[in-house]
């Protein structure tokens, strides 16, 4: 792992800054002196964490959207970053089933739209592409846990666009990321935990929730497979 050091005065662009991982990745990494310049199109809930812990302060902040390749091109080459974080994404799986066509959109061409405007600016050395657990295929027995190699699927449209998220970054990969110039890794986050999540349909904000309200939890999918 690359010391603390690493990261003073890198130049840190991050797709999904307003969100939960991306702000407290946007205060880690600021606090390490980075220069990070984060994308978004708008924080996810209100209250959020990049508002409450004003992360603006911390960073420069571009509105915009993965889905628009040129806006996000134009983004990358005006501000020449070394390393890019990619966790801009549609992230919750009750979403995904009320709007499937966002969700891929989203996620899957939004991907492919941020691996390929990196691919064409020459600053960028390290790609970091940022997915779920989910998308594993499920077979809904709750008895092991995942590892790396089991096989890509998903049964509702959000784990299925992150299986294909993956499946886009192992071909860019292969394909352009192979060399010594540009690397490219992929990693697939479980449940997080931490202050600032206000985000619904989300375990332990679900918790916390039901525990204040005095009310009733609710446990979706209680055999999924977790990694």
């Amino acid at each position: 792992m690359a010391s603390s050091s690493f990261w003073n005065k890198k130049k840190v662009f991050i797709t999904g800054h307003t969100g939960f991982k991306g702000s407290w990745l946007t205060l880690f990494l600021t606090s390490l002196g980075a220069e990070v310049v984060g994308l978004s199109s708008h924080p996810p809930s209100i209250p959020n964490l990049f508002e409450q812990c004003n992360v603006a302060k911390e960073c420069i902040t571009i509105k915009g959207d993965i889905t628009d390749y040129d806006s996000l091109l134009h983004a990358l080459k005006h501000h020449n970053p070394d390393i890019l974080f990619h966790l801009a994404a549609q992230p919750i799986v009750t979403t995904s089933y009320k709007d499937p066509i966002e969700t891929f959109k989203t996620n899957v061409l939004g991907t492919v739209h941020v691996l390929e405007a990196a691919k064409h600016t020459e600053s960028i050395r390290g790609i970091i592409n940022v997915t779920s657990d989910k998308c594993y295929e499920n077979d809904g027995s709750g008895n092991r846990a995942f590892v790396e190699i089991d096989r890509l699927g998903g049964i509702d449209p959000y784990s299925a666009s992150k299986a294909c998220a993956e499946i886009v970054a192992t071909s860019y990969q292969k394909s352009f990321f192979h060399t010594n110039t540009q690397k490219l890794a992929s990693v697939r986050a479980g449940n997080v935990i931490g202050g600032g999540d206000w985000a619904e349909d989300r375990l332990f904000p679900d918790v916390i929730r039901a525990y204040l309200q005095d009310g009733t939890l609710t446990i979706r999918n209680k055999k999924a497979i977790r990694p």
